[in-house]
């Protein structure tokens, strides 16, 4: 029997693959006896998971040695607090506000940061658009720089990151890449903190990903608790306290998944884009050519993870959600905040889970429109 598709914009959908191993591991994790939650943290059966888990990361996105790999808790919205407590020295910190999720960074940094500066925002246009660098506004003298690189709620995508040099902005580029990491490759040469839920596109809730540059770690506001000070965890290999255990299990599960995967002579991250990039043209074409359902985003900066859309006819929402389910098509209600249908279309999404959605709204529309 064939699974639904799941369109959730996280906890989303996990690899089959992924939740067939982990099944199979989940009493006796390679003979010994034990299932991975079971395991001490500090145990050579879990070091090796988790010894694994980050190489594979590193590989995979081929970060560099400059940087470090921490798996911490408290998901993408603690690290609105863990971030500047960690790296703000009590400074001005400025922020690139493109919806929802990078306004509550803002608005959470406002609580460690001396001073927080907009140096750009999309608010005028409902958040459907996104400020062209060269309007920024940074600030002199900035401890960082903050993006939300991809915008769940109101699904924009910076496709590029920000040269901040070539602007003019001395400051580190901190970037929340929650809902699109490895998705597609990341320019590490412009970044100097990445962080990331994993419940989106890496594995379950409850495990947080950093990447931090070397130098940019040590600075911790006195404040700051010891769990969360970049240095200590670091410094412990990430085991300064006990570690979402099974959460980077899954995760190196998902890595392993992600390094099979081809497209053409892509592997890996490189086909993974591409593939996403086919998926987002698909539903968004259907979208667009249609005369009942539409999408606010400006083209340029749509989403290929997050396809928010809307019915010109809104007594219909509830017809269709009743109907996508029935297909098999779960999670497309929009966040409360916006309303609407959203299809999350993460890296676990196949190309024919979009093809089923794509047939619905086709069929919806004839019956409907």
């Amino acid at each position: 029997m064939q699974r639904p598709y799941n369109f959730s914009a996280g906890p989303a959908a996990i690899p089959e693959e992924v939740l067939q191993r982990a099944a199979a591991e989940m009493l006796d994790w390679h003979g010994s006896g034990m299932g991975v939650m079971e395991m001490s943290h500090r145990g050579k059966e879990f070091l090796s998971i988790y010894e694994a888990a980050e190489a594979s990361f590193r590989s995979l996105l081929s970060i560099p040695p400059e940087f470090k790999i921490l798996f911490m808790q408290g998901g993408g919205l603690a690290e609105n607090a863990i971030v500047p407590l960690n790296l703000s020295r009590a400074a001005g910190v400025d922020f690139v506000v493109t919806g929802s999720w990078s306004q509550k960074s803002q608005k959470e940094a406002r609580k460690y940061a001396s001073e927080v500066n907009i140096a750009a925002s999309g608010e005028t246009s409902g958040f459907t658009t996104l400020p062209d660098p060269a309007s920024w506004t940074p600030s002199v003298g900035a401890s960082y720089l903050h993006i939300c690189s991809n915008e769940t709620i109101n699904g924009v995508e910076f496709h590029e990151l920000p040269d901040l040099r070539a602007l003019g902005c001395d400051a580190p580029l901190v970037v929340d890449f929650s809902s699109h990491v490895a998705s597609r490759p990341v320019d590490w040469s412009r970044v100097g903190l990445a962080f990331g839920g994993a419940q989106k596109n890496i594995g379950p809730a409850g495990l947080t990903i950093v990447v931090v540059r070397e130098d940019l770690i040590g600075q911790a506001l006195p404040a700051c608790p010891s769990a969360f000070d970049y240095r200590l965890v670091a410094d412990n290999h990430s085991m300064y306290n006990t570690p979402p255990t099974w959460g980077i299990y899954m995760a190196g599960l998902t890595f392993d998944w992600l390094a099979r995967q081809t497209e053409g002579e892509a592997h890996g991250i490189a086909a993974m884009e591409q593939r996403n990039i086919a998926k987002a043209a698909l539903l968004y074409g259907t979208i667009d050519g249609s005369q009942l359902y539409y999408n606010k985003v400006s083209p340029p900066c749509r989403s290929r993870m997050n396809v928010p859309f809307f019915l010109r006819n809104e007594a219909l929402n509830d017809a269709f959600l009743a109907g996508a389910r029935e297909r098999g098509l779960l999670q497309l209600k929009g966040h409360k905040s916006v309303g609407g249908m959203r299809a999350s279309i993460y890296n676990a999404m196949p190309l024919a889970g979009v093809q089923a959605l794509v047939d619905y709204l086709h069929d919806f529309e004839k019956a409907h429109g």
